[in-house]
């Protein structure tokens, strides 16, 4: 009998094999990504900004390079806004330089890193970057409430229920988000699983393209707060920042539900193990395990497990997948959150591009 296999999400990593160095990138990749950016490759350009669409999943703005307009895109509003970069910032007639990723295709476009303003500020476009251009500390763009780099103890009282943001640490640990050199053939996967993924094309099969939410287990990979609350009746609620989704989880084993149809959510029932929220969910029919082409039957079933630290600043989380039609043996995937009590939930209001 196989062991489960064991990992920091969402790379499980097999034994002998080590984790691979990623880019810090991974605010900005959760969305379709590869196929169209050269990620190894940062180039820059010089140009007026033509047109500027602010809305999530990502900002887009549009520059006339030597009379060629080139389209940029660049992390999500909800990134930008908690690093302190607001549509303001960037406005038509510009005149600006930016760092970028290429594309690997015709299609005049690329992924925006820094952005350089006529005034001197410079942009970081995403999370952990350094500047390029300007010195130390002086550039726009603090992701400390985006990533957190150390919780806060002080009410451990409050249990789970709370804001919870993902670490700094945890941003690089999605290298087959962030890395396309990745072998996610690792996973321990079954034929018909592994002849699925080969042919899943990432450039153009991206299963959140036109603001399709995600379903479970992938929203869980999200680079966004999350929060825990209690309902009146004793159910847990599940917010999650990214495209503003709510999971619901079910608390009474006593109360005889009518089950509806599955949903890419799935239906959540969960237990009290201690301090530990454990949370089994089944009726998935979300048909992906992550982005990437992996995927993952109606047979699907998900057991998590939030355990909060004794002082409350630390929030771990592990989640064992388990689904014969697509893997040989159990998956499991960790990470842990941190509480910032100056967190909120924003506003996602994911809007088609």
């Amino acid at each position: 009998m196989h062991a489960p296999l064991r990992g920091p999400m969402v790379l499980a990593v097999l034994a002998g094999l080590a984790l691979l160095a990623v880019l810090p990138s991974t605010a900005a990749a959760h969305h379709s990504f590869f196929g169209r950016f050269d990620t190894q490759t940062l180039v820059e350009v010089e140009g007026e900004v033509t047109e500027v669409l602010w809305r999530n999943p990502h900002a887009y703005f549009s520059v006339r390079v030597d009379g060629v307009d080139w389209d940029i895109e660049t992390s999500s509003l909800t990134v930008l806004k908690r690093m302190g970069i607001d549509e303001s910032t960037i406005r038509v007639g510009d005149r600006i330089r930016i760092a970028a990723n290429p594309p690997l295709g015709d299609k005049k476009e690329m992924y925006a890193r820094h952005v350089l303003l006529a005034d001197g500020r410079e942009l970081l476009m995403n999370v952990g970057l350094a500047p390029r251009w300007t010195k130390p500390g002086k550039a726009v763009g603090d992701d400390s409430l985006l990533m957190a780099q150390e919780g806060d103890g002080s009410r451990p009282d409050l249990g789970i229920f709370r804001v919870w943001s993902h670490t700094r640490a945890i941003a690089r640990l999605f290298p087959e988000v962030t890395d396309p050199s990745v072998d996610i053939n690792r996973y321990p996967l079954t034929p018909a699983a592994r002849a699925q993924l080969a042919k899943f094309n990432r450039a153009t099969d991206n299963p959140t393209a036109n603001c399709v939410p995600k379903g479970m287990p992938t929203i869980m990979e999200a680079p966004y707060p999350i929060e825990f609350s209690r309902e009146a009746n004793g159910d847990i609620r599940l917010e999650l920042e990214e495209y503003d989704l709510t999971r619901h989880i079910y608390m009474n084993p006593s109360v005889t539900r009518e089950l509806t149809q599955p949903t890419p959510l799935g239906d959540s029932v969960g237990r009290w193990d201690g301090a530990a929220l454990v949370v089994t969910t089944t009726r998935i029919s979300w048909p992906y395990f992550n982005q990437l082409g992996i995927g993952q039957s109606p047979a699907v079933e998900i057991v998590e497990r939030f355990t909060p630290s004794a002082d409350g600043s630390r929030l771990d989380y592990e989640m064992t997948v388990t689904d014969p039609a697509t893997f040989t043996h159990p998956v499991v995937l960790s990470q842990h959150w941190l509480w910032l009590p100056s967190v909120t939930l924003l506003p996602y209001e994911c809007t088609v591009h």
